[in-house]
């Protein structure tokens, strides 16, 4: 009886943290897009979201309602790399976002297993299946077709989301190669990867010039209760999205994160042409559109169909932490 009760609680944790990762990292999109609409300060709305982070550790810990061990030099100097990439993809995200509808901005993210199969070849890496080689190229494809059809293209935005896929391919190659991961629960890995991340942050918002007049800007919106209501709801799903994609790829799988970041991308897609407008629809952009979300699903299935067939092993999927 002990053991079907603790598998029962292990499905039911499993579950929960596939449909929380899913449902927040669908609003996060909509969510910064609907404040980069209004505020288009991206850079300080991370560093935001990242002090946030880790104030709630940090006094979640001193208060004893976060287990996370204290800070350890080693541990920070080895996420280091890890941080400043995965910042970089985060960072120029947000920016491309000012400029790229919804749905091309999913359908240019799904461009990460290309750019990740092209690094892999030349750092010497085992050959791709068919079908992964086929379902990369098929989302590619879709990527130009939708592009060619796409009323409210905005070079910058699409160079920025570009540099993006650049960064979270160096970023997901880097955690392959250095199993950072390894023996730190999702609320350490939260708490170093924003920790780490503040120093870059800060020195970018003030090289640029966006600090002190992004602050100036947020305190004379600051009467504007629909701005403040999406601000705080940034900074909290900014954590909570965090957490629930470590937390999935800890609980379930790689592979298991992967599945759910497409079928998010899906719905994402679609509701995407509805809300927050910025969609003109052109056929070969809903056919680009269609191909690019054919081809995400296929590589899915194709991942599965991979780690069916081979022994179980500790491993980073190329997509375990898109955002």
């Amino acid at each position: 009886m002990e053991n079907r009760s603790d598998h029962e609680t292990s499905s039911s944790l499993s579950l929960f943290a596939a449909l929380s990762y899913g449902v927040a990292s669908m609003a996060m999109v909509f969510i910064n897009k609907a404040i980069l609409m209004q505020y288009s300060h991206s850079m300080t709305l991370l560093t935001l979201q990242q002090l946030a982070t880790v104030l709630l550790i940090h006094f979640g810990r001193q208060m004893g309602y976060a287990k996370a061990k204290g800070l350890d030099m080693q541990t920070a100097k080895k996420l280091l790399p890890v941080s400043l990439f995965y910042n970089a993809n985060v960072a120029f995200a947000l920016a491309s976002l000012k400029g790229v509808n919804i749905p091309m901005y999913i359908a240019i993210k799904r461009l990460t297993p290309l750019a990740v199969l092209v690094a892999g070849f030349f750092s010497g890496k085992g050959k791709p299946t068919m079908q992964v080689t086929l379902s990369v190229l098929l989302t590619a494809a879709g990527v130009l077709i939708a592009a060619l059809g796409d009323f409210s293209f905005d070079l910058f935005g699409y160079s920025m989301a570009l540099t993006s896929v650049f960064f979270q391919t160096m970023y997901l190659v880097l955690v392959e190669k250095s199993g950072a991961e390894d023996g730190l629960s999702s609320v350490e890995i939260m708490f170093y990867n924003s920790f780490l991340s503040l120093p870059f942050l800060a020195f970018i918002i003030i090289s640029t010039g966006e600090f002190p007049n992004s602050l100036s800007l947020l305190f004379a919106k600051s009467s504007s209760l629909s701005l403040m209501v999406i601000l705080i709801l940034s900074l909290v799903m900014g954590i909570v999205l965090n957490y629930t994609m470590f937390l999935c790829t800890i609980v379930n799988s790689a592979l298991t994160t992967t599945i759910v970041g497409v079928l998010k991308g899906v719905g994402s897609t679609t509701l995407g042409f509805v809300l927050l407008g910025g969609v003109q629809v052109h056929g070969l952009n809903v056919l680009g559109l269609v191909i690019n979300t054919s081809g995400g699903v296929w590589y899915s299935y194709a991942k599965y169909q991979q780690k069916k067939n081979k022994p179980p092993k500790v491993a980073i999927d190329i997509e375990a932490h898109r955002k």
